[in-house]
């Protein structure tokens, strides 16, 4: 990426007193004791998503980490498109640690068109340099669904089928402010039900799926993502 683009970028960093992981730490550094981790379902499990919180895979997957003060960070800086109703995506880096872990340490805001039911990134070569700048992988993304409900709808599906191919543990957060029963929700294709439908599936726009053959839900709430409080993260904003 060239020098012009990269002064284009709006950062914002997250000091603590304790991290982890550091860019600057090796990836056999220790947690600090005090750190608090706990398991995200969302903000309410009852409501009508039907499905099981446990990952249809989740005794094989790596567990993730993320920052407990990214949904609010990014519904912060969401807010001009959510009170135009418009929707608003940012994509998730992370480092993998002692080959068990991923911590979450870099949204990235890109340049994007967006409707009130749909967000599109464009210019994502942008994102990719980032990433491979700073040896990140693409865990997962985020977007806001400022008048909905918080679920995936068909098109979030396909967008997060590619993800998941590349990374079985990538998930895509949804945040929907004005949803009273679920305000946020992490989510996952079920696998191999949910991954077998969208990779079979050509359709595009807004369109129902088909129930998988096993009888699991297309997508499901994920069991092996975590907040941390001493998890530093950064922000790229790109429109700027």
């Amino acid at each position: 990426m060239n020098s012009g683009s990269q002064e284009m970028r709006t950062r914002r960093q997250h000091p603590v007193t304790q991290n982890s992981p550091s860019l600057a730490i090796s990836c056999t550094a220790k947690l600090p004791q005090d750190v608090q981790i706990s398991p995200i379902t969302g903000d309410d499990e009852s409501g009508d998503f039907n499905s099981n919180n446990d990952s249809s895979a989740s005794g094989l997957l790596k567990t993730l980490h993320i920052s407990t003060r990214l949904m609010d960070d990014f519904l912060a800086l969401s807010k001009s498109n959510t009170e135009k109703d418009l929707e608003t995506c940012g994509i998730l880096g992370a480092h993998l640690q002692e080959k068990e872990t991923f911590y979450v340490t870099t949204l990235v805001i890109p340049k994007q068109e967006s409707t009130s039911n749909s967000c599109q990134a464009i210019n994502e070569e942008e994102v990719y340099a980032i990433h491979s700048e700073r040896s990140l992988c693409p865990v997962g993304w985020i977007h806001t669904h400022p008048s909905q409900s918080c679920f995936m709808s068909s098109i979030d599906l396909h967008t997060h089928y590619p993800y998941q191919v590349m990374v079985p543990e990538a998930f895509a957060i949804v945040v929907a402010p004005t949803d009273a029963s679920r305000s946020f929700g992490i989510f996952r294709l079920s696998d191999p039900g949910g991954m077998k439908i969208l990779r079979e599936c050509q359709e595009d726009g807004f369109h129902p799926h088909k129930d998988p053959e096993d009888g699991s839900p297309i997508y499901e709430l994920c069991s092996n993502v975590y907040q941390n409080s001493n998890l530093r993260f950064e922000i790229i904003d790109l429109r700027s």
